[in-house]
């Protein structure tokens, strides 16, 4: 099978992200307790959260044969082939199951490694947050930029925690506690992609976060560049994908925000 258009990458994952919206949103506030099930202490995962991974996968199939899939629920990803994607079906299910509105479908297509469509929709705000590689980001058809922020005091940034925050010393808490002496204010409102979005549109100044993987950060990844924005890892590279470490900014205060993160540099970022 030939390589899509970016158009037709474009239309297939617009299309996609709102039916998956449209499948979890069929669940919101209704979920009965054996509908909700613990993968750890913490993280948990609900009848809703497979059946958008489940309706993505098979679409994805039916579309474009031999592209593969690696999503958060039923995993995958293996085997040939120059494409692959990279599925959030529900990101932030805790907010979810608890009938907070902030959570998303965030859905990614790379070529060889190289992030080439993107999408993220949140279906509370019926907000869907779209970009293609080289083609700009936009937000339901408008084209977004990062904010023009450049003093880190004066900007809003946004963070996220392990969920086993109490388990490991690797938690965030001491960057946290450095960042907020810093900065205007910090939100933590439990959904990557979503946070990641929120820096493309000019929202948020910058996001970090560690422990993600892949289907938390690639869609959102690259709205933030297509957005004129940064990503890199913790050490300004480009491995966020395989290390789970990511810096999302406007560009601006990119560097002050990496410096920040590197004073902690005892694993847990406990501040000394």
């Amino acid at each position: 099978m030939p390589d899509p258009t970016m158009q037709e990458l474009l239309d297939a994952i617009q299309t996609m992200a709102r039916q998956a919206g449209a499948i979890i949103m069929e669940h919101y506030r209704d979920l009965r307790p054996a509908e909700i099930e613990f993968k750890g202490r913490r993280d948990l995962v609900s009848v809703a959260d497979r059946a958008s991974e489940r309706f993505l996968t098979e679409e994805i199939g039916r579309r474009f044969p031999g592209h593969r899939v690696l999503g958060e629920e039923f995993g995958g990803g293996q085997g040939g082939g120059d494409w692959l994607w990279s599925l959030d079906p529900l990101d932030g299910t805790t907010n979810f199951v608890h009938g907070h509105p902030i959570f998303c479908v965030s859905i990614a297509a790379a070529r060889r490694g190289r992030l080439i469509a993107g999408a993220v929709y949140a279906p509370v705000f019926d907000d869907l947050f779209t970009a293609v590689d080289g083609g700009g980001a936009e937000r339901n058809g408008d084209p977004i930029r990062v904010s023009l922020e450049t003093d880190l005091s004066k900007g809003l940034l946004a963070t996220g925690f392990p969920y086993a925050l109490n388990e490991t010393e690797d938690n965030n808490l001491g960057h946290f506690a450095r960042l907020a002496l810093r900065t205007q204010a910090i939100r933590r409102c439990g959904a990557a992609a979503l946070d990641l979005a929120w820096v493309a549109s000019g929202i948020y100044d910058g996001f970090w976060e560690m422990g993600l993987h892949p289907w938390d950060m690639a869609a959102g990844a690259l709205l933030v560049r297509e957005a004129g924005g940064r990503v890199t890892d913790f050490e300004g590279g480009e491995g966020f994908l395989d290390s789970g470490r990511i810096v999302a900014t406007n560009g601006a205060l990119h560097g002050s925000i990496l410096a920040a993160l590197r004073e902690d540099v005892g694993g847990a970022g406990a501040p000394r």
